[in-house]
C-alpha cells in the first residue's frame, strides 16, 4: 500500500474517533471538541495531501480513486450529522448535502461504467473547503465567531447546491446518452 491510500486509510480510521470525542459527553466537553476539532483537522490535511502526493510521484491507483472520494465524504457526513445530534445544524441543511453527494456519485459510477472520468471541479473544491471550515467552527463553537460561522454553513450550502447544478450541467448527457 503506497503512501497516499496510506492517508486515505488513516483518514477512515480517524472518523470512529472524531465522532467519539465530538459526541463524549453530549458535546458539552469542551476538551473533548476541541481533540475532535485536532482530529478533524488532521483528516482533512491528510485528503489534502493524498491526492497531492498521488499525482506528483504518479502513485494513483484504483482504490485511491474509490476510496479517497469516499473517505471525504465519510469524513465531512459523520461530522454533519453529528453537528444534528448536537443541534448545531438543521437535518434539512445536511440532507440537502448528503444528498448532492449521493447524486454526485451516481454520476460517477454511470460515467465510469461508460470509460469517463468526472473530475472534481472547482466548485466541488470550494464546497468541499466551506464545509470542512464551517465544520470546524461549528465544533470549536466560539460565541464571538458566530456570525463568522454562519456565513461559512451558508456559503457552503450555497456551493453545495452550485456545484451540483455545475455538475449536472456540464454532464447531463452521461445520464441522458451514456456518453459525453
Amino acid at each position: 500500500m503506497n503512501l497516499p491510500n496510506k492517508l486515505t486509510t488513516l483518514r477512515i480510521i480517524l472518523i470512529p474517533f472524531f465522532v467519539g470525542f465530538l459526541l463524549y459527553q453530549g458535546g458539552e466537553n469542551i476538551s473533548f471538541r476541541y481533540i475532535a476539532v485536532g482530529i478533524f483537522i488532521i483528516a482533512s490535511l491528510t485528503d489534502l495531501l493524498d491526492g497531492k502526493i498521488a499525482r506528483k510521484y504518479n502513485l494513483v491507483t484504483n482504490f485511491g480513486k474509490f476510496m479517497d472520494p469516499l473517505a471525504d465524504k465519510l469524513l465531512v457526513c459523520s461530522a454533519l450529522i453529528c453537528l444534528i445530534e448536537l443541534k448545531q445544524l438543521p437535518a434539512w441543511m445536511v440532507i440537502i448535502i448528503i444528498s448532492r453527494e449521493f447524486i454526485i456519485s451516481g454520476f460517477r459510477l454511470v460515467a465510469s461504467d461508460n470509460g469517463i472520468v468526472i473530475a472534481a471541479s472547482y466548485w466541488g473544491k470550494f464546497k468541499t473547503t466551506f464545509q470542512m471550515i464551517a465544520v470546524i467552527l461549528l465544533i470549536v463553537k466560539i460565541e464571538g465567531l458566530s456570525l463568522v460561522t454562519n456565513v461559512c454553513v451558508w456559503i457552503a450550502l450555497a456551493l453545495t447546491v452550485i456545484s451540483l447544478v455545475d455538475y449536472i450541467m456540464k454532464n447531463h448527457k452521461v445520464l441522458t446518452e451514456g456518453s459525453m
